[in-house]
């Protein structure tokens, strides 16, 4: 004789009775009825495995193979310092890094790497890179001289930066607990009634276009800063946009930025559920499944303005979107500027008290 299946309540889990009195479905443990249609419904909807929770499969076969006469006109540069690898065209003189600002050494002609499907051309040039940079420093009294120094604002310097573009359609199911509270009073009691809930969301997306950057010198939040990029003005990738800027070569492959590419759209998806589910209080997600089908990548290079900075044994980066200008960085505080500066602000303080004590005491 087969075992008997046991239910189990879809609010806290417990087994759950059927109650004759109320022809319902009962949970002992926190007292929740549900009736026969609806317990049926919430069952069928925890046992569906609508969506898989596989790891998707993503098509890498992006960027193509370099012709012969394209990989003469270009030449590879590498920084000792920090291990990265710059392309420029053969005209390109001494370069310093654009990452770390320490010469850079020619290596050898372009080999081993792939041509990019599609690039966005600089719309923003070095005097409007220059401006938005002094804008940023500008209303900053205790920053060190050398940021604002001019010498050094001229060698902000324009690098394509090489990007994986993630493409695909994402189903999503996520599983929320949740209550609502609601109070009231009489001429004799203060009544609290708080109603727990299981709640279920599904939605859909397509993505286009999801940014991972392919260099490990670039900082991964720093990139992520300046977006977007309107991919409107790609273009089919020619050497002569490279013709007065430098390219970073990758070195993180499609494959390799599967992972950071995945927990983008998850993170999306989820959160767009997540609006989805109003009117409750302390929401908690029980369990998410997200599958991301037809996934596919390109290879694109995207227009970055950066200057690097090094104060006090620190490196400092700045980047400015070459497309739309977005500008973003850190900075630091000089701190003999701000003790030199408060010091003088509390000697006129003081002045200003002692005159202020002399005007009262003439009238004492």
């Amino acid at each position: 004789m087969g075992q008997m299946k046991e239910y189990k309540c879809p609010n806290c889990g417990g087994a759950v009775e059927f109650d004759s009195a109320s022809q319902k479905v009962k949970c002992p443990y926190c007292d929740t009825e549900f009736a026969i249609e609806v317990f049926n419904e919430l069952s069928e909807l925890e046992a569906q495995s609508i969506i898989s929770s596989d790891e998707p499969v993503w098509d890498t076969s992006a960027g193509t193979e370099w012709g012969a006469a394209e990989e003469d006109k270009m030449k590879v540069y590498s920084c000792n310092a920090c291990g990265g690898e710059i392309i420029a065209d053969e005209k390109a003189a001494a370069l310093k890094c654009p990452y770390c600002d320490n010469p850079v050494v020619f290596t050898g002609k372009l080999s081993g790497t792939l041509k990019p499907d599609m690039i966005i051309p600089f719309k923003l040039n070095k005097a409007d890179a220059k401006k938005k940079l002094l804008e940023h420093l500008k209303g900053k009294p205790f920053l060190p001289p050398v940021f604002t120094d001019q010498n050094h604002i001229d060698e902000i310097k324009g690098v394509y930066v090489p990007f994986w573009l993630f493409d695909g359609h994402a189903d999503g199911e996520v599983h929320y607990k949740a209550q609502k509270t609601r109070v009231w009073s009489d001429s004799k009691y203060d009544y609290h009634e708080t109603n727990f809930f299981k709640l279920f969301r599904a939605g859909s997306m397509t993505f286009s276009n999801i940014p991972v950057d392919g260099s490990s010198t670039m900082p991964d939040d720093l990139m992520e800063s300046i977006e977007p990029f309107h991919y409107k003005d790609a273009v089919d990738f020619e050497t002569a946009y490279l013709a007065g800027y430098l390219a970073d070569k990758y070195d993180v492959t499609a494959e390799d930025s599967i992972d950071r590419a995945n927990h983008r759209i998850k993170r999306s998806l989820e959160e767009n559920i997540r609006k989805t589910v109003t009117g409750y209080e302390n929401i908690i997600v029980e369990d998410n499944r997200i599958q991301i089908q037809n996934g596919k990548a390109k290879y694109a290079l995207l227009p970055v303005w950066i200057l690097n900075t090094t104060w006090n044994g620190e490196k400092y980066l700045f980047a400015m979107n070459g497309q739309t200008g977005k500008f973003v960085g850190n900075l630091p505080v000089d701190n003999s500027l701000y003790w030199k500066n408060f010091g003088k602000t509390a000697a006129v303080a003081s002045v200003a008290l002692f005159i202020f004590i002399n005007i009262i005491s003439r009238f004492l």
